[in-house]
């Protein structure tokens, strides 16, 4: 099968989105499919990866959204998925691209829209009036427009559930257990960041006000008026940089910037004490678990999907600084073996191949359900569906009733 797979707000510094596209398409190519993937860029190509093809259109970066390009033109993307003769289309964006929905009922070709974010988490850190009805209407026409709806996490899928989406499939993503491992651990990289008896915490992330730096910023000021002796390490760039660097003036905070080797990635959170996730509208945070997979224990805000992925290898706070400033102390009270032990055990229960399998059978391209030891139920409104592995605290569900 020919999956064509479309995104836009991908650049070289989105590390979510990115890992997973390319995570996914190389899946896809393991199992026997011919994944294509379209994205803006600043100009064309295309290129064969590990992931498949690659194609790159020409599109104009979006004013203040720190680098970001739309593929706005309908037309040229119309004629190039004609071209491509798509048997399936995977697409992760759903305000620009939610068109192509129609593109595909219209010639039968399947369809498939990944939400990757809380439409009406969004809304509210862009300050929307009437977000939860705004956010309604966008998501049904959504659901009507594309065959299959697919959220990471119980969060993400809850918008679609409170309008009884009939077409709604649940299917958690994955970590690299290999690349993000504790042994990445490095001395060195410690040393660069923070002197000895100094507690190293890391955001990972980009410096966006949907990603809340700020408050990793507050943390750490509360942890130094506690007399913890603290220090933060930023790992990410965007547009919040100049403002989050006047607020740290005083403050041992460091800007790493963006990071595009992930060895590298790996190893600063594999030799962190603590990571923080501060953002609330998180709906997987792939940053997150790659730190659990390199055995650091995670503070993740509880208003965000990313309690239900840490579970137990970390703490769910509220966003406040005295909060996630309590978080990190709570976690540095417990054994530096049992924390990091912990936090690796939880990774171990996510995989790319897991993500993958589910992904396929979203498609209708069914794998061995029981060789990725999991569940498909099929949507009833009325039913409360539950996940099928308890120790992940995530499943495979197709559909889901409210709660």
């Amino acid at each position: 099968m020919r999956i064509v797979r479309l995104a836009n707000f991908v650049t070289s510094h989105t590390g979510g989105l990115r890992t997973a596209l390319r995570n996914l398409g190389e899946g896809y190519q393991r199992a026997g499919h011919e994944a294509v993937l379209i994205v803006p860029g600043r100009e064309r190509s295309d290129t064969m990866t590990s992931q498949g093809r690659v194609i790159t259109l020409p599109s104009s970066p979006l004013p203040r959204t720190g680098g970001y390009r739309v593929m706005a033109g309908r037309r040229e993307l119309t004629r190039l998925l004609d071209e491509l003769e798509p048997d399936r289309i995977e697409v992760s964006d759903r305000a620009t691209l939610r068109w192509t929905g129609g593109w595909a009922r219209q010639r039968g070709v399947g369809s498939m829209m990944v939400s990757h974010e809380s439409l009406a988490g969004l809304l509210g850190v862009w300050g929307m009036p009437k977000r939860d009805a705004l956010a309604d209407r966008l998501n049904l026409r959504t659901a009507e427009n594309f065959d299959t709806i697919v959220c990471t996490t119980a969060f993400a899928a809850a918008e679609f559930r409170r309008l009884g989406v009939p077409n709604l499939v649940e299917v958690p993503l994955g970590v690299d257990l290999d690349e993000f491992h504790p042994s990445r651990a490095d001395a060195a990289v410690r040393s660069r960041y923070a002197r000895p008896g100094e507690l190293l915490v890391v955001f990972c992330s980009r410096l966006s006000a949907a990603k809340r730096p700020e408050l990793a910023v507050d943390a750490i000021a509360a942890l130094r008026n506690a007399k913890v002796p603290a220090v933060l390490v930023l790992a990410g760039d965007g547009t919040r940089r100049t403002a989050l660097a006047y607020r740290a003036a005083r403050l041992p905070v460091r800007f790493a910037g963006h990071i595009a080797d992930r060895a590298a990635v790996a190893a600063l959170l594999a030799s962190a004490d603590v990571v923080v996730a501060p953002g609330p509208v998180e709906t997987f945070g792939l940053a997150a678990l790659e730190a659990l997979a390199c055995g650091t224990p995670v503070v993740v805000n509880e208003s965000s999907a990313l309690p239900e992925v840490i579970g137990d290898a970390g703490v769910a706070v509220a966003g406040t600084p005295e909060a996630f400033a309590d978080g990190v102390r709570e976690l540095m009270e417990r054994p530096e073996p049992v924390r990091r032990a912990v936090a690796r055990d939880r990774a171990e229960a996510f995989s790319w191949e897991q993500a993958v399998d589910g992904f396929l059978r979203a498609h209708g391209l069914a794998a061995d359900t029981a060789a990725a030891g999991l569940a498909i139920t099929r949507q009833r409104p009325a039913a409360v569906l539950r996940p099928a592995v308890p120790q992940t605290g995530l499943g495979l569900t197709t559909g889901g009733g409210a709660g």
